[in-house]
């Protein structure tokens, strides 16, 4: 049986034009266009809707009217597993394309079976009654991308098929919300002067990046949204946490990052991307969404006065110089692209063919 949580009245669901115009977003295009967007994407300023069409055969608008794509989220090993996903062609990824034939391997990670505050029960256990596409008390089940189909009472992946069902690591039946914090200084040199790229001339940018526990990656310190959580509150406490090592420090400690990171946290900040995120934990009922956050330290002024310490869950943590080249966890490469679009900063060597 197949189900869409909520009412769908224009009157009373917000956002109605936008959610319907999800339902239709499976397209069946070449792989040849695939190539040719993802090596020539045009700015920010000067995206374009037809040019972007055919980034993959499968794909979705953000809210940023951005399409996102499988990429990442059908890898196998399942993360943290020896897991393998039912393979998944690109021409089969979309739920529009029938495939009777379509048999999902089943898996929940036993840290998520096991109960901890910050996941679901079963879908089948007694007294659990989610109320997807809508605000559940603390928990947050709306999609940064509008409505999603629940079929057989369980939450529908919006861009398509991953070859695995259940949850995976994920906490959350239906979307899992996390928050990035991009905080970027320009690299300068001994005298204090902006360092520019020798091919390009642009100013090179770098970024606070985290080497994560669970799988070695480098990525943006971010994490999950708590219960009830607002974002803002999130990026100052995942930053902290995992770029800062704030869960070790004294009480006294705590209160003089507190006052340094307020005015970089509390200045005007640029919102880089909310939405779907093309992340290897995601499954079939289980997907991730971020809203990620640039916060820029103009002059480096205030970011020079604090010690960079991993904590949390990052084994590493230092200045990286924002290229092309950084090969970063799921789809964090993406989001230091927008950012150095935005800022004008160097991000590669060869601006690539026009589309």
């Amino acid at each position: 049986m197949l189900v869409l949580a909520g009412a769908l009245c224009p009157a009373t669901v917000p956002g109605f034009a936008r959610a319907v115009a999800v339902f239709s977003f499976t397209v069946a295009l070449s792989t040849r266009h695939a190539r040719c967007v993802l090596q020539c994407r045009p700015p920010l300023s000067n995206l374009s809707a037809n040019c972007w069409s055919c980034l993959h055969p499968v794909n979705m608008f953000n809210s940023y009217n951005v399409k996102f794509y499988h990429s990442k989220a059908l890898t196998s090993p399942y993360p943290g597993s020896h897991v393998e996903r039912s393979p998944v062609p690109e021409d089969k990824v979309g739920w529009l394309t029938e495939w009777k034939d379509y048999n999902p391997v089943e898996y929940t990670a036993m840290s998520v079976l096991a109960g901890p505050n910050w996941a679901d029960p079963q879908i089948n256990d007694k007294g659990f009654s989610p109320k997807f596409n809508e605000r559940d008390g603390e928990v947050e089940r709306r999609s940064l991308n509008g409505l999603y189909m629940v079929v057989n009472g369980r939450p529908r992946n919006p861009v398509g098929r991953t070859g695995l069902t259940g949850r995976g690591l994920l906490g959350r039946w239906g979307p899992n919300h996390a928050a990035d914090p991009v905080v970027t200084r320009w690299k300068r040199d001994g005298s204090g002067n902006k360092v520019a790229h020798p091919v390009t001339g642009k100013n090179i940018l770098q970024f606070v990046a985290i080497k994560r526990r669970d799988c070695g990656e480098w990525a943006i310190p971010g994490g999950m949204v708590d219960p009830g959580e607002k974002i803002s509150a999130t990026l100052k406490r995942e930053f902290e946490e995992e770029a800062l090592n704030s869960l070790q420090k004294s009480p006294e400690e705590k209160a003089e990052l507190e006052k340094q990171l307020h005015k970089l946290f509390s200045q005007e900040h640029f919102v880089v991307y909310r939405g779907y995120v093309d992340d290897p934990r995601n499954t079939d009922n289980a997907w991730m969404e971020t809203e990620a956050v640039n916060y820029h330290d103009e002059t480096g002024e205030t970011m020079d006065n604090l010690l960079l310490e991993a904590g949390d869950d990052a084994g590493m943590v230092k200045w990286v110089d924002i290229s092309e080249k950084l090969k970063l966890y799921a789809s964090h490469s993406y989001f230091i692209k927008l950012v150095t679009e935005k800022q004008g900063a160097h991000w590669s060597e060869d601006p690539g063919p026009e589309c």
